[in-house]
């Protein structure tokens, strides 16, 4: 149940990131890590570990544009 919903988490978070990538639109990142958080957070609890997973990926991806628009130093 954990790893659905952390997938869950992390399709809403995905759909949030991925308008960000966008130029302009790097500050919807800094809405969408918490929230990328809480689903590592979830995923964690579960036994399996895809859910987790997809959540890292999607943070991974949010915090390499962070990177590049000069966000995370």
């Amino acid at each position: 149940m954990f790893n659905i919903l952390a997938f869950l988490i992390g399709l809403v978070s995905l759909v949030i990131v991925i308008p960000a990538q966008i130029p302009f639109l790097g500050w919807a990142n800094w809405l969408a890590l918490p929230l990328i958080a809480i689903g590592v957070i979830v995923g964690a609890l579960s036994s399996s570990n895809s859910g987790r997973n997809f959540c890292l990926i999607v943070m991974l991806v949010a915090g390499v544009r962070l990177m590049l628009g000069g966000g995370f130093v």
